[in-house]
């Protein structure tokens, strides 16, 4: 899914993702990065870990924030595979990123 905005804060944002990916889908964040642009303006990039039994393999999901533009921008992206000779994911990964974009839906500018 290409890019989009939101009418939330970028630390609305960031809230309300954090909170759905652990929540809804008992994810883990395994990293956050900020980074500040000169002439303002943040970045925020999320990593989340989940392990999907039904596919059996364990996911990935970066969600990257901005507020560049003086408006907050997402990006999502998601992938992982199975083990041992199933590498694919059985649409597994899709789902994961699903539940962030279902969660900021009626955010949406």
């Amino acid at each position: 899914m290409s890019d989009y905005f939101v009418t939330l804060t970028l630390e609305g944002c960031e809230q309300l993702v954090h909170r759905t990916v652990l929540d809804s889908i008992t994810g883990t964040c395994i990293d956050r990065y900020e980074a500040l642009h000169p002439a303002g303006g943040r970045c925020v990039v999320l990593v989340y870990e989940k392990h999907y039994y039904r596919a059996g393999n364990r996911l990935t999901l970066t969600v990257t924030l901005d507020d560049f533009t003086g408006r907050t921008r997402v990006h999502c992206a998601s992938g992982g595979g199975g083990e041992g000779l199933f590498r694919f994911d059985w649409g597994a990964s899709e789902s994961f990123e699903q539940v962030v974009h279902d969660a900021l839906r009626s955010y949406r500018a």
